[in-house]
This record gives C-alpha cells, sequence and structure tokens, in this order.
C-alpha cells in the first residue's frame, strides 16, 4: 500500500530503500532520495555472521534493515528552528512481505518511532528481489542455561555497573551497542557489534533520537534468538526521566529511557516476531550515585575498572589531548560522571577529563594552555547547559505534588503502579539527586565557575 505524500505544510523525507545494483531503477524518481543497500546502508558479513544463530529469521534481517532506514532518514533531515517534527515517508524492500503488512505490525511501529522521536513515520513495504540473505552457517548459542536477561552494553558507567548488579556479569547476555568491536573481546562473540552502518553525506541532524530504536531492535532480536524475555536498561533515575521531566527549550521531551517508550516498543516486538519482551528498568528510581555505591557493594571489584568506562558525549578534537580521546569533563554526561563518582567516594585518576579543575573562579582557567582559543566557546556551551539542567533537576525536588503529578500519571500507566506510589519515587529521586548535586557543587568551592553557570551566568559574560 503507497503512503501519501509528506504535508507540504510540514517538511520531512520521502526515502527508498533499494536492494543492492538497483539504484538505476529507481533514478527516475525525483520525489525521492534514495538509499541503496551496500553503498548508503552497509551490512557487514562478518559482523551479520556472528547474529547467525540457531534460530535466525529472514524477518530478523528484516528488522535490522527497517532500523537502518529510520537512522538514515533521521540524520539526512535536519529539524527547523522553532519546528520539531518532520514527516518521513519511507519504502523498505523485506523478506517477509506478509508480516509487514498486517496493520497491527505498521500501527504498532509508527506508534514506537512517533512517540520516540516525535515525527511522523509511513512506511510501504515491498518484497524483496534478490537472493536469500540468511548466512551459510547456524549454529547453537555459546551460552548456558546459566542466562538470565539481555543487556544492551556499551563502555558506559551504568551498563558496567547494572550487568555485575543484576548477576555477578554471569547472568547477561551483553549486547555491544557499538559499531567498533572492544579491544577486550576474543573471537567469534555473538551481539559484539552493531552489523551495519549508515553513510550519510554531510549529516544534518544531532539529535538522532533514532539510536533508541536501533538499540531496542538489537537487543530484541538478541533475546529472540536466546529465548530470553527479560532486557535490562541500564540507565538511572537521572538519565532516564531527566530529559523528559526538563526537556529543552523548544525540544521533544527525550523518551528513549522512559517507560513509556519500552510499552510501545515491547508492542510492536511482539507484533512482528511473536515474542513477549519485557525491558525492565532495574535502577530507574536510582539515581546514578546510588548505581555506582551499589555497584561497589554487591561486588569484589576494584572500583579501576569503573574507570575504563566513558560516559562523554564528545568524540571530535575538543576531546582530544596529546593525541588520546579523553572524555570533556564539563558536558552534561560527564558532569553527572563526576557527580556519580563523588556520591560514591571514588576519586578518578587526573588525566580522566580535559577539564580537569572545577575549582578555579574562571572558566578559561580551567582550559589547557594550548586548548584556550579553541575549547573556549563548544565547551562552554556545554558546560553552562549541562550545569544548569542539574541544577534545574535538583530544584524540582522542591516542587509541590501537583507540579509533578501529570509525570506520575504518564510513568504509572506504564509500570502499572498507583499513582501515589511513583510520586513517592519521583519525590525520592529528585531528593537524591539533590542531595549528590548540592555536595558536588560544595566540593568545588564558593568560587567555582560552575556556581556562576548554574546561576545564568555564561562565560564571557560575567567573569
Amino acid at each position: 500500500m503507497k503512503t501519501a505524500a509528506p504535508n507540504p505544510e510540514r517538511y520531512g523525507l520521502a526515502l527508498r530503500i533499494v536492494e543492492a545494483g538497483r539504484r538505476d531503477h529507481f533514478a527516475h524518481a525525483d520525489s525521492e532520495a534514495v538509499a541503496e543497500i551496500g553503498e548508503e546502508i552497509v551490512f557487514d558479513p562478518d559482523i551479520l555472521d556472528t547474529y547467525h544463530y540457531e534460530g535466525w529469521k529472514p524477518v530478523h534481517h528484516d528488522l535490522l534493515l527497517v532500523s537502518a532506514a529510520v537512522e538514515y532518514a533521521d540524520r539526512r533531515t535536519a529539524r527547523r528552528i522553532g519546528r520539531w517534527a518532520r514527516d518521513f515517508s519511507i519504502t523498505v524492500p523485506v523478506i517477509e512481505f506478509a508480516t509487514w503488512q498486517r496493520p497491527e505490525v505498521q500501527a504498532s511501529l509508527r506508534g514506537a518511532l512517533r512517540h520516540l522521536t516525535g515525527d511522523d513515520w509511513q512506511f510501504s513495504f515491498v518484497p524483496w528481489q534478490g537472493q536469500n540473505v540468511l548466512g551459510a552457517r547456524q549454529r547453537s548459542l555459546p551460552f548456558g542455561t546459566d542466562r538470565k536477561f539481555v543487556i544492551a552494553y556499551s563502555d558506559g558507567l551504568d551498563s558496567r555497573c547494572v550487568s555485575e548488579v543484576c548477576g555477578d556479569g554471569k547472568a547477561a547476555v551483553c549486547v555491544r551497542v557499538t559499531k567498533h568491536r572492544h579491544s577486550l573481546k576474543k573471537g567469534d562473540q555473538p551481539f559484539d557489534q552493531i552489523p551495519f552502518r549508515v553513510d550519510v553525506p554531510s549529516s544534518r541532524e544531532s539529535s538522532v533520537r533514532s539510536r533508541g530504536f536501533k538499540f531496542a531492535v538489537i537487543t530484541a532480536i538478541a533475546g529472540h534468538l536466546t529465548g530470553l524475555s527479560r532486557i535490562v536498561v541500564p540507565e538511572s533515575g537521572q538519565g532516564a526521566l531527566g530529559p523528559v521531566l526538563l526537556p529543552l527549550h523548544n525540544v521533544y521531551p527525550d523518551y528513549r529511557n522512559h517507560p513509556t517508550y519500552f510499552r510501545k516498543i515491547e508492542r510492536f516486538i511482539k507484533e512482528v516476531l511473536g515474542h513477549d519482551l519485557r525491558y525492565d528498568q532495574p535502577r530507574l528510581w536510582n539515581t546514578k550515585g546510588e548505581t555506582v555505591s551499589e555497584f561497589r557493594r554487591a561486588t569484589n571489584k576494584a572500583v579501576d575498572e569503573l574507570f575504563e568506562t566513558r560516559s562523554c558525549w564528545q568524540q571530535r578534537w575538543n576531546a582530544k589531548m596529546d593525541g588520546k580521546l579523553r572524555q570533556c569533563g564539563l558536558c552534561a554526561a560527564c558532569l553527572l560522571r563526576r557527580m556519580s563518582m563523588h556520591a560514591a567516594g571514588i576519586d578518578e585518576p587526573r588525566n580522566t577529563y580535559v577539564i580537569d579543575d572545577l575549582t578555579v573562579s574562571a572558566f578559561s582557567d580551567a582550559l589547557p594552555g594550548r586548548k584556550k582559543v579553541r575549547l573556549s566557546r563548544t565547551m562552554a556551551e556545554y558546560g553552562s547547559v549541562g550545569a544548569r539542567h542539574l541544577q534545574q533537576l535538583a530544584d524540582m525536588a522542591d516542587l509541590p505534588d501537583a507540579d509533578l503529578k501529570v509525570y506520575a500519571f504518564e510513568i504509572a500507566r506504564a509500570t502499572m503502579e498507583t499513582q501515589e506510589n511513583v510520586l513517592k519515587k519521583i519525590r525520592n529521586m529528585l531528593l537524591t539527586h539533590a542531595k549528590e548535586w548540592r555536595a558536588f557543587m560544595a566540593a568545588q568551592g564558593e568560587h567555582s565557575f560552575l556556581r556562576n553557570w548554574t546561576k545564568g551566568g555564561r562565560h564571557g559574560r560575567s567573569e
């Protein structure tokens, strides 16, 4: 069924995904952008082969391709100032055509994506024309019966701590949500990398909310193949709820780790795979500091293991020093990490962050000498926004119940708890966050430039 073109009063993208070598068949379609498998969407056969275990089905390949198509459309189409929502109309070739034609599958797919990204998504599915994409070998998964859950495993602090807290590291099927093989991994490991990449020339959109869909799809496939129904989401309370409690001005709330999104993605997975999953959030009502503290109590591992993790959003030149990629130390993710380590009583090595000293009164004094000019504007923007977000989240602990009830109602419906109970949990999480943030700020001293930023000051204005 062909969908209507995007509403001309809005903006977006009409996109057709084509099989390898079939771009010329659609060269005349000026109204559509074309992304060819093997060009703009590239499956790595060696990585994909590590997914080809007993139970691998064509619909799993279809799911990966739909995820790649969503990512391509999302990254290619920049949002306009003051207008968040975009219209997408995407045509995708699929192997299990009958499955994707079902109204329940399409409705649940659109609903999950609309809630996640704030955009309108329409899909047309056409039969796959090429050869069967199933791998030549399907073998048993190398897991015993002791595995209890699947977890999206990154180099982050939350995933490292929660995988241990929930099962001593032995109960988890770890799905690495990365494009790169981890240096510690050896041999042919299942679910060790994302098996595709999306190449978007001059990628225009930085928010990329579609990452939440990609990670959910990858972990769902792992759960289906392993026969597990529990997917552990490692994000702690500030990261899961904070972006919805305090969305940036004119920005659609970020639901990537919110319970309401996971209920919608569970519905979609049930429709397309026939597999009941539950995205479990065991640290939803805890701060990141509490999660790190629980890791210390629940394991005998040295905290040095946590020093290997990475929280920073920065991956570019401004986070490099002496040829080594470090954590910037000032974006919202870095500040939350530093505050959480402080709450857990952990001192990180001094070479962890580019911006190491937060006690100085002038931001310019915190910059490494030879990087002052290049880093100043970028770091100030990230740092001032991040510091104010954490301060405002702490301030929410003082709000009356009436101001928090709308959030409690939304979460209560998704978690099947009473609104009263959820309201108490939100309040407790915010109070703990406020306590940890104020202790962290006190440790930086009365003259820290962060204090100026949390009061609305910015680099260059009131220093």
